[in-house]
């Protein structure tokens, strides 16, 4: 899921090569489509002194749940391959053994939250851009990425400059 190269800056372009990567638009509107189901419960392992390494089932966290929700309906959950899901369902495992205290994990969420795409940051990194429904492109006309328009209400500096000095004695 991670795009090579330098991230997107904001600015005029300066380089004269063509960008490898273009920015993904995707509408801005919950996914609702097919999701793999988490499991119910998690292997926890763990060495006793006396008896050796032993190994449990525990049913996950309620906040695991709440966090998956929210992970399975990002907008842009409509490019994921299986494989993408299934990549989601092990970090939804992985934020569970966080929720439930094994915070030796939390550096490990925190990368794969990212390539998940969790936060604007992690978006613009993965060069995907969310927009209303109402200004996906059409079909016929091709997407931007990084075209700008000017507002409607902005004067040009020429009719501004030719005003001043018109009163100029």
């Amino acid at each position: 899921m991670a795009v090579t190269g330098r991230k997107p800056k904001d600015g005029p372009k300066r380089n004269r090569v063509a960008a490898v990567h273009d920015w993904i638009t995707v509408v801005d509107q919950p996914y609702d489509g097919e999701r793999p189901k988490l499991p119910r419960a998690r292997r926890v392992e763990w060495t006793d002194r006396e008896l050796g390494r032993q190994s449990e089932m525990q049913p996950l966290q309620s906040l695991t749940a709440k966090w998956w929700d929210r992970i399975a309906s990002m907008p842009h959950c409509v490019l994921w391959s299986d494989a993408d899901w299934q990549y989601a369902v092990t970090t939804a495992l992985v934020a569970d053994a966080v929720f439930a205290g094994d915070v030796r994990l939390a550096g490990e969420l925190r990368q794969r939250e990212r390539v998940l795409g969790t936060t604007l940051d992690a978006r613009r990194d993965l060069r995907i851009r969310y927009v209303p429904l109402d200004d996906e492109p059409a079909e016929d006309e091709p997407a931007e990425a990084g075209k700008a328009t000017a507002p409607q209400n902005v004067t040009r500096l020429s009719e501004r400059r030719a005003r001043l000095t018109s009163d100029a004695p």
